[in-house]
């Protein structure tokens, strides 16, 4: 009697086992490498050519400003020991004052960019995220997740969707 219980309770569980691992291999689960999308797509590609071009100059423009008044720096130092106390303290003050602005146009040009950037990428991220809910409709997926610790070559979907992103119009 107990012997029969056991093998019962065995087939059952194996059972249960079996139905549960066909289970699983019924879900159709893809993965989403997020970071790959915004880095290698033709879209995020085009957006970060667009932002070199429409920031490029303005970093430019900074960075020899910032040269000039190391330049003058350099030479006030150099000089200091020759001039006299108020000429001195009067290109100082253009120092302070040429490094004061300096250091206002790198931040409004920080706040700038990243705000461009952010735009930039929210609109890439609802792009993609169109294209993987399409994807997900047509292959009848039953999950697609993005940026998982550990994913398997064989769900990662990743590029497929850089694929219809490359492809996709900007308008989709």
């Amino acid at each position: 009697m107990i012997t029969k219980l056991i093998k019962s309770v065995a087939m059952a569980a194996f059972a249960a086992a079996a139905l549960a691992s066909a289970q699983a291999q019924e879900l159709k689960i893809g993965y989403v490498n997020s970071e790959r999308v915004l880095r290698e797509a033709a879209p995020a590609k085009a957006a970060l050519a667009r932002m070199e071009s429409d920031f490029g100059k303005r970093d430019k423009d900074l960075n020899e400003q910032a040269a000039r008044f190391k330049s003058a720096a350099e030479k006030l130092e150099k000089d200091a020991p020759t001039l006299s106390e108020a000429e001195r303290n009067r290109r100082q003050r253009e120092l302070v004052e040429q490094e004061r602005d300096i250091q206002r146009k790198r931040r409004e040009f920080q706040e700038d960019l990243n705000q461009r950037r952010n735009e930039e990428t929210a609109a890439l991220v609802e792009r993609a995220n169109k294209v993987i809910k399409q994807i997900f409709d047509s292959e009848k997926y039953d999950l697609i997740v993005q940026d998982a610790v550990f994913s398997s070559p064989r769900v990662d979907i990743t590029d497929k969707v850089i694929k219809a992103l490359n492809g996709a119009p900007a308008g989709r």
